[in-house]
């Protein structure tokens, strides 16, 4: 990737601070320092650049033809039929992605592509980005570890116990420490990740603390790709020394 669309603001700080929570992602494996920064930080045009490899398509059985998204598009490129359903001009459109926020009934979404390891390796990228040649510290919050995003409208229970905070300068090394964390960690009966561990066909099994717990929720999401790819551009490193405060 040879340039990265950021929202203004941020590339006005002097210093980033990041405050995360970290969780399970059905996309990129899981969501830390580095997702939340470089996901986080980029524009309309830049989320639409990392999360997919081509435009915003309409579901015309969802579109009750309000035109919001024709109001709200600068480029002109929402169209519409003859049963008033809207549609995307690929010609004109940008792949901004305003036109998927301002949609109230879910008829627009990205058509994706890519693979997971796709957005992983742009959303590093956007991350340094960000962080290159500015003063940086990342704070993970481990508790209530949902499955998912948190851009969902709910939130699962979580997978595993709180684990408290992880700190540090590296963004890299701190989610591989988080991440190394959550799969060292006891499994809650009951959860998303209980269910992965010992599906109700198989029958009842003892939960394994061994397993790569965010693989097993979100099997074709391979998170290694963020940690492998940020140390290949120096984002920073994976490898770390955890210092615990009491």
């Amino acid at each position: 990737m040879q340039s990265a669309m950021i929202g203004r603001a941020i590339m006005d700080a002097d210093v980033i601070i990041s405050l995360n929570h970290f969780k399970g992602h059905e996309l990129t494996g899981f969501g830390g320092a580095i997702k939340n920064i470089g996901m986080g930080c980029g524009s309309r045009a830049g989320k639409m650049a990392m999360h997919c490899n081509g435009k915003p398509k309409v579901d015309q059985e969802k579109c009750t033809g309000c035109r919001v998204c024709a109001k709200q598009c600068n480029e002109a490129a929402i169209i519409f039929n003859d049963d008033k359903k809207a549609g995307i001009d690929n010609a004109l459109c940008v792949g901004c992605g305003r036109c998927i926020s301002m949609c109230n009934f879910n008829a627009i979404a990205p058509e994706f592509d890519g693979s997971s390891n796709d957005v992983n390796v742009r959303m590093v990228e956007y991350a340094k980005a960000v962080l290159e040649g500015r003063p940086h510290f990342h704070i993970n919050v481990i508790n209530h570890v949902s499955p998912k995003c948190d851009c969902y409208g709910m939130s699962d229970a979580a997978i595993i116990p709180d684990l408290g905070i992880f700190a540090g300068f590296d963004p890299v090394a701190l989610d591989h420490a988080c991440i190394e964390a959550v799969n060292a960690a006891p499994v809650i009966p009951g959860s998303a990740l209980a269910d992965a561990h010992a599906p109700e066909e198989e029958g009842p099994r003892e939960l394994s603390v061994k397993a790569d717990h965010f693989r097993l929720i979100h099997p074709t999401a391979d998170w290694r790709s963020q940690i492998s790819h940020a140390e290949a551009i120096g984002l920073g490193n994976g490898r770390y020394e955890l210092i615990t405060l009491e």
